[in-house]
């Protein structure tokens, strides 16, 4: 697994948000918001993988479409640190800059099979980024393919088929093939094995994982599966309800936990061994609504350790320890149990 290569983050997030507007009536006039990604702040360093989890609703998915623009944010920044060493903010590039990036940062999509258009050939759809950014064209463009298809551990003589002829695990190196025509920096992978069997989860990972050596490839995993995350990341980030409530390396937040939130999802994780007895921490109530969160902490009507202060004032993200960043008023406090 690649460690930071730089001081200098080559993706620093702030503040973002991402507001959809409730319409009611017939005028259809917006009496809401919901809060898909509400005011978060995070940092992707050049070489390394940054996991970002939470439960299914919590906005990680919008938060990475975002970060890429193929969802407009409401507010907030995303800096990101190009091959010629120039920073720019990507919420703020016109069509034509947005166009030129794309060659840097890329996605690959959870559905394997709905990304992909059942109309193009293989050789078509791995093809496209490499036309459209004109890095190749005609018998260059081919023999590239070729080179990606082998790469991502497929046979280049089935460049002519379809998608419906391969497997789930297949189509997606497929798209990881897509994602890695265009040579970008970034990768932003969006629950890229959940909709895999388990054999084929470890293949894609590890595949993931020597791309990433390969090619000098950062990547921002969003993922709801805990030995996922655990497996692949350098540093991890649990969002709950649109904010990032805990950030650390890896090792230690699985271990030292300074966030309720964090500390109920490890002791949900499943062990491998099977005389291994759960201590399942079990939360009270449902998630928040992100169209009507609660005052103060958004986790507070669930969390365990409750206090006045919760409810009325929202806690601060501060650094708790060396590179491990949380928001919770007890978080100094608290002795909490980890993986």
């Amino acid at each position: 697994m690649n460690k930071a290569t730089a001081s200098r983050p080559l993706l620093d997030v702030k503040s973002l948000k991402k507001y959809f507007p409730i319409e009611a009536g017939f005028l259809k006039r917006v009496s809401g918001f919901v809060k898909a990604v509400d005011d978060v702040s995070l940092y992707v360093n050049e070489g390394e993988t940054l996991g970002l989890v939470g439960e299914s609703g919590c906005g990680k998915t919008t938060f990475g479409r975002c970060v890429l623009r193929a969802i407009e944010p409401t507010e907030g920044q995303v800096y990101f640190r190009r091959s010629d060493d120039t920073v720019v903010d990507i919420a703020r590039l016109d069509k034509v800059e947005l166009k030129e990036l794309r060659k840097e940062v890329q996605m690959i999509f959870q559905d394997p099979y709905s990304s992909l258009d059942p109309r193009m050939t293989i050789l078509n759809i791995v093809g496209e980024p490499i036309k459209s950014n004109k890095i190749a064209a005609g018998k260059e463009l081919e023999e590239r393919v070729k080179e990606l298809m082998s790469v991502v551990g497929l046979e280049v003589k089935h460049l002519k088929r379809y998608p419906h002829a391969f497997s789930g695990g297949q189509r997606q190196r497929i798209g990881i093939a897509r994602a890695l025509a265009a040579n970008p920096k970034l990768i932003v992978a969006d629950e890229p094995v959940s909709a895999l069997d388990v054999s084929v989860q470890a293949q894609i990972l590890n595949l993931l994982q020597d791309l990433q050596q390969e090619y000098h490839l950062t990547y921002l995993f969003v993922a709801h599966d805990l030995s996922v995350i655990e497996h692949i990341s350098d540093r991890v980030a649990v969002m709950y309800v649109g904010k990032i409530v805990e950030m650390a390396e890896t090792a230690e937040l699985f271990s030292h936990p300074k966030h309720p939130y964090t500390e109920a999802l490890l002791s949900a994780a499943p062990q491998p061994d099977p005389e291994h007895k759960m201590n399942r921490i079990i939360l009270p109530g449902e998630v928040a609504n992100p169209a009507d969160p609660p005052s103060g902490c958004y986790f507070h009507p669930r969390c365990l350790y409750d206090k006045k202060i919760c409810r009325r004032e929202a806690p601060v993200w501060e650094e708790i320890a060396p590179d491990h960043f949380a928001a919770c008023h007890f978080a100094r406090e608290f002795e909490l149990r980890g993986d």
